[in-house]
């Protein structure tokens, strides 16, 4: 055991790279794109370190070209959601008693084989499962899930050195310690940077998760797994299950041992989610932790300095990129603008989508 205090690497944002004519990454996503689209894949669930495939399949295609098959992935049942959770309680005492360090270092090895070897495979998994443009996805599934990783182990480091004060003669400890249970992740199919971070942002501090996907953002899904393994990730501490939602929540929300939700998605279903968590909760063997991320109304705020066309071109792009299927989609416009013979006279004009 070692006795030194060790400090996270100050992270910095991922660059974005261009993907300009030319450019190396580029030629090299072009080349993943065609590999990818000339097989298909036979994606298996993760429960416990082993890859599950079943006889029943659903197919996969790009939503923008649906006459192509990516592949199939596999269809779980109850039995499967069953399994994933006692796969990740009997990891549980093992990975909540690693050194932190160690956690953080598997997170942390993880965003460099993203940023680097796994860069333009995850780009064009992306690309092709969730229909967006180069730029879309590099931001996403990239730069924003590589940054969770180190940003989460910068920051779990700085929640464990939050100490209680202490009066003379008296040393006040406090311990942090993961929940008593499993966390549930819930993840949507707009964002693979979201889907990677709800399942492993626990993880790294020390709890175990049960995850599933949206059915279609399994295709890059499973290379978050990929990635997780190959950097190091003890078995069972995710589970990455595809199985349809209704047979999920009648396990997990009747099971003891459920400790925690971590949500993205739509308002109603959140709000049936909680509902039936305060339903069950006599069952539990804790209070659940429930934490939810739904839609919003983004705006963005114009100055009368502000470049006309310039601003024009930012709520084109921040309502309308990706079709808007984004939470962080600009909806509503502040524009403050002259009005009257003096331009001291300043009115608010209010734009919605």
């Amino acid at each position: 055991m070692s006795d030194a205090i060790f400090n996270v690497p100050h992270p910095i944002n991922e660059p974005i790279l261009s993907y300009a004519p030319g450019s190396p990454e580029k030629k090299e996503l072009k080349q993943v794109l065609a590999d990818l689209k000339s097989v298909q894949r036979d994606i298996p669930m993760f429960i416990g370190g082993k890859h599950i495939r079943t006889e029943a399949k659903t197919i996969m295609y790009p939503p923008h070209e649906i006459s192509h098959t990516l592949g199939y992935h596999a269809i779980g049942n109850a039995g499967h959601v069953r399994n994933a959770i006692d796969a990740a309680l009997a990891a549980k005492p093992t990975w909540e008693t690693m050194p932190w360090q160690d956690r953080a270092a598997i997170f942390l090895k993880a965003a460099d084989l993203l940023a680097g070897p796994y860069r333009a495979k995850m780009n064009a998994a992306t690309m092709l499962c969730q229909s967006k443009n180069v730029f879309q996805a590099e931001i996403d599934c990239v730069c924003e899930l590589v940054d969770f990783w180190r940003y989460n182990a910068w920051f779990m480091q700085e929640i464990y050195k939050q100490q209680p004060l202490s009066v003379r003669n008296t040393w006040n400890r406090m311990d942090w310690r993961p929940l008593e249970g499993f966390v549930f992740a819930l993840t949507p199919f707009n964002f693979t940077s979201i889907a990677g971070n709800l399942p492993t942002a626990p993880a790294m501090l020390g709890n175990v998760t049960v995850w599933k996907p949206a059915e279609s953002q399994i295709y890059s899904a499973a290379i978050i797994m990929e990635i997780l393994e190959e950097a190091g990730l003890p078995a069972g501490v995710i589970n990455l299950i595809y199985v349809d939602g209704p047979t999920v929540g009648e396990v997990v929300f009747q099971h003891p041992d459920f400790a925690g939700l971590h949500f993205t998605g739509s308002t109603g279903v959140f709000q049936t989610l909680w509902k039936t968590i305060g339903a069950n909760i006599a069952k539990y063997k804790t209070y659940p932790r429930i934490v939810g991320e739904t839609g919003g109304k983004d705006f963005v705020v114009a100055h009368p300095s502000a470049d006309s066309k310039a601003v024009a071109v930012a709520l084109i792009r921040g309502a309308f990129e990706y079709q808007g299927q984004k939470c962080s989609a600009a909806s509503r416009a502040y524009i403050r603008v002259a009005c009257g013979r003096r331009y001291g006279n300043i009115c608010w004009t209010i734009l919605a989508k």
